[in-house]
């Protein structure tokens, strides 16, 4: 069964709604209704600050990639693309969807497909070493924690953490097997172009561009170990501090409930809830992060405020992606209709 773009957006949003609504449900108390009219809502903002930097920080990131392959990406239109990105990952399982946005975002701007390909492919490696390490370190601080979870949850862990640990194979099987590797994408585009044969998106020339691309795409993997390294570096140094800024909001959060911060365990929260998110089972991951939300917050968040926080931090880290990614999706599309338009404009002005 195919869904429309609409419906799963919908999907997306009835799963993120009801599990709330489950968790107020289950939890609420009549000091639920203190804690709501409590809450300093000057913390809310600090944490949506916290937020905006971070997002920020992922365009800087994208931008310090692209500039160590030779090409220059302005900080607006970074961010703008990270921003698309997110509205695209509300509606796609494992919020996987932002990547091929970013990847289209910066061919419009100069990038050669496979190198936006490498570079998309470096942030999600780079995410994964950092959520890696932090998660190690934490672990070896806090490890008694991990005793206190369901066997369900260590399970779905598990299983996210394997997930990670793949996207970290890519670069280096295409280093380490790139005949290998080069000969297994082109029997995947072969098969797309097979399955795309009856659509308008077929193309005879599609799969010479493919080679071509997947040459660009593998030469890029390799500069990155060598004379782009500096942008791994860099890009590396920006990730960490984006995944720092992302986690510190529901710390803020949490003070504004009147709680201690709890930044260590937090932080080891929200590595597992992050890499949770990143298996394929709803659109956005929907439903899945608000349930291991709660489940993993339960042990720090009295009973009856449990559900404001999760309402909060859903809010300033997902429901705000909605928002801003509209705006950015808006202004995309003008683009490109603005873009077809001068086209259109010249094919005639030609034909004339």
């Amino acid at each position: 069964m195919r869904f429309s773009s609409r419906s799963l957006f919908a999907i997306s949003l009835l799963f993120s709604f009801s599990v709330i609504a489950i968790i107020f449900a289950t939890t609420f108390t009549p000091e639920t209704i203190e804690y709501i009219i409590t809450f300093n809502v000057i913390f809310l903002l600090l944490a949506i600050g916290f937020r905006l930097l971070a997002l920020i920080l992922w365009g800087v990131r994208i931008k310090l990639l692209s500039s160590s392959l030779g090409y220059r990406v302005g900080l607006v239109y970074a961010v703008n693309m990270v921003l698309a990105g997110l509205l695209a990952g509300t509606i796609t399982p494992g919020q996987a969807g932002g990547e091929p946005v970013r990847v289209h975002e910066l061919y419009r701007v100069g990038v050669k497909v496979g190198d936006a390909s490498a570079v998309v492919i470096m942030e999600r490696v780079l995410d994964g070493v950092v959520l890696t390490l932090m998660g190690v370190v934490i672990m070896m601080m806090a490890g008694s924690v991990w005793d206190s979870f369901s066997i369900s949850l260590k399970i779905l862990i598990i299983v996210a953490w394997i997930l990670l640990v793949s996207v970290l194979l890519v670069p280096f099987l295409a280093i380490k097997y790139p005949v290998r590797m080069k000969s297994f994408l082109i029997r995947l585009v072969s098969w797309t172009v097979c399955r795309l044969s009856r659509t308008r998106f077929a193309s005879p020339s599609l799969c010479e561009r493919a080679d071509t691309e997947i040459d660009n795409f593998f030469s890029s993997i390799t500069r990155f170990t060598g004379s782009a390294g500096w942008g791994l570096v860099a890009g590396g140094v920006a990730t960490a501090l984006f995944w720092i800024t992302e986690f510190l909001v529901a710390s803020v959060i949490l003070m504004g409930l009147g709680l201690d911060p709890y930044i260590l365990l937090s932080f080891f929260f929200q590595i597992i809830i992050a890499i949770v998110m990143m298996i394929p089972l709803t659109p956005g991951s929907s439903g899945i992060t608000e349930l291991s939300t709660s489940s993993l917050y339960s042990l720090l968040v009295p009973s009856a405020m449990l559900g404001i926080f999760v309402l909060l931090w859903r809010f300033v880290t997902f429901y705000m992606n909605i928002i801003l990614g509209s705006i950015s999706g808006s202004l995309i599309v003008h683009r490109e209709l603005k873009r077809r338009g001068s086209i259109e404009s010249e094919k005639r002005m030609d034909e004339e």
